[in-house]
């Protein structure tokens, strides 16, 4: 029995992909989180997932960062990223992190079903032939920062998140229930990590990765977001290709 994880704050859409879940596997085990932190506390636990169903907006991430920390908490198992932003280069972006799929949220019940199985089986699935050999290559803007990005431990981009919403380290020691002494530690390898030499250009590197700046053309719009969990157009065109062999 497939045991999988939705990781999405809006109900209705949590709704929604529990319905393409189970079109896809009646008898699959499904648990929920509504926010980063609560997915890595959950893939964290004993129970193993077998795949991981994401919303690139899910609460506790900016930009890419909750991407990167799923990744690095359950390196095996893989994602498919179910998403309102439907840009060209933001799928390649996250394509290059190493997902197994990106789907939008307008797409059809049937086809986010066909994806999962696909995702299950495998495969690399990404809808309208997103530029994927592009990202594996690595010809992308900020390609080095998410490889720096990737020698961060999980704990690390946590603490990057952090700082990143403007936290100092008194209050980033209380919000992960540890030392104040830890979180010295913690900053001074993000830094070193980053290549960089304070939190003002750790902060100013994290703006590279946010969906605006990784976007060649404008926000999707906000309503993609509501009406998908209801609506799932069935229009587009969806591409489905063999995963490259480890």
């Amino acid at each position: 029995m497939a045991r999988l994880l939705i990781v999405e704050d809006h109900p209705l859409f949590r709704e929604a992909l529990e319905s393409a879940i189970r079109a896809a596997l009646v008898d699959a085990e499904i648990r929920e989180a509504i926010s980063i932190d609560m997915a890595v506390d959950l893939l964290s636990s004993p129970a193993r997932f077998d795949l991981i169903l994401l919303d690139l907006s899910t609460p506790g991430t900016t930009g890419l960062s909750g991407v990167i920390r799923i990744r690095k908490t359950a390196p095996r198992i893989p994602i498919l990223v179910v998403s309102a932003h439907r840009d060209p280069g933001l799928v390649a972006h996250v394509i290059a992190l190493g997902v197994s799929g990106y789907i939008s949220k307008s797409t059809s019940k049937q086809q986010l079903a066909d994806a999962i199985k696909a995702v299950l089986r495998g495969e690399v699935h990404v809808e309208g032939g997103a530029p994927c050999a592009s990202a594996r290559r690595g010809r992308l803007p900020a390609h080095d920062l998410l490889k720096r990005l990737h020698e961060l431990t999980p704990q690390q981009l946590r603490v990057l998140d952090l700082i990143r919403c403007g936290l100092q380290n008194k209050q980033i020691a209380y919000e992960l229930g540890i030392c104040e002494t830890t979180v010295k530690v913690h900053v001074s390898e993000i830094l070193r990590k980053l290549r960089v030499m304070s939190r003002t250009k750790a902060i100013i590197e994290m703006e590279k990765i946010d969906f605006v700046n990784l976007m060649s053309g404008p926000r999707a719009p906000a309503q993609a977001r509501a009406s998908g969990a209801d609506a799932l157009m069935t229009a587009g065109t969806t591409t489905t290709r063999e995963a490259p062999r480890a």
